[in-house]
């Protein structure tokens, strides 16, 4: 029987929402049905995470915001910014992705490669939320580990469509940590943030442009930053049926895409913990199916 890698779900990934909210918060709970009628987790299931503590969320943010998430208090200009209500249900939420996040973190440094069905909240900078995304978890988890020593250079490769500004904004001087953020050069944010590189593609990019890109550089950049772990943010937003996304990718292409950096990572033997980040499709069997690809890639490398 073909091994298989830790998959960290929690049923608190799937937050209560206002009827016909645009965003897919059905995504989380149809990957994780996906996942285990393929048996992707294992015989074992799923690793389940404990929701973050505040300590470890004020790694990466202010006390003042950390405590308006928790005690439901945010001004209503940062709830707005953030796009989804600030309820009991989406803050458990918000602190079980970031801890799921952590805890994928601790298997791969372990395993050598571990995926949330969560996480990627790449907006979310140390002050404020932002499109979607509530706590930055991976630069919680990062910071996390690199205090408590398990780490000390950490490399985020972020391909979600949209530019990880958040993170970028959080690590901004911070030498420990470097950011690579390739998403569409006109999408959102509006307001780009820097990353240690940035690199922008233009509408309708379609795979091969899009994967010759990335195989130039990744290679480069595990080489020269020398990671003691990856946070890969596998976004399926830039799929070409993606309503949020403006660049042309194949299901095909996302599956090329997992397989490049999970394989380069594993191939070095540098732990590598996958997220899900952004996906928009309206049809949440097609958006899950879609996310599933970075567990199943996960699940094929590890298995060889």
């Amino acid at each position: 029987m073909s091994r298989s890698p830790p998959v960290v779900h929690h049923p608190a990934f799937r937050a209560e929402m206002p009827a016909g909210h645009r965003f897919p918060m059905d995504k989380f709970s149809r990957l994780a049905s996906v996942l285990d009628a393929e048996g992707v987790p294992g015989p074992e299931g799923f690793a389940r995470p404990e929701p973050i503590d505040a300590e470890t969320l004020r790694l990466a943010h202010t006390e003042a915001y950390v405590r308006g998430v928790i005690e439901l208090s945010l001004p209503a200009d940062v709830a707005r910014r953030i796009g989804l209500p600030n309820t009991e249900s989406v803050a458990t939420r918000a602190r079980a992705a970031t801890g799921g996040t952590l805890l994928a973190a601790r298997l791969a440094l372990e395993h050598g490669i571990a995926c949330n069905t969560a996480g990627g909240s790449h907006h979310a900078s140390a002050e404020s939320g932002a499109g979607f995304c509530v706590f930055n978890d991976v630069a919680v988890a990062a910071r996390r580990l690199q205090a408590e020593g398990a780490v000390s250079q950490v490399l985020v490769v972020d391909l979600d469509v949209h530019q990880g500004d958040g993170t970028a904004r959080i690590f901004e001087g911070d030498a420990s940590v470097f950011t690579f953020s390739m998403h569409a050069e006109k999408n959102f944010p509006h307001r780009k943030a820097a990353s240690d590189l940035d690199i922008e593609l233009a509408d309708g990019t379609g795979d091969e442009a899009y994967l010759g890109k990335l195989g130039e550089i990744l290679p480069a950049l595990l080489s020269s930053v020398r990671p003691d772990i990856v946070f890969f943010n596998a976004g399926v937003d830039p799929h070409a049926d993606d309503k949020l996304g403006r660049l042309s990718l194949t299901d095909e292409g996302l599956a090329r895409r997992e397989a490049l950096v999970l394989g380069a990572c594993l191939g070095l033997e540098i732990p590598v913990v996958g997220v899900i980040g952004g996906g928009y499709d309206a049809d949440i069997g097609r958006l899950a199916a879609r996310h599933a690809i970075l567990h199943r890639t996960a699940k094929s490398l590890y298995s060889r």
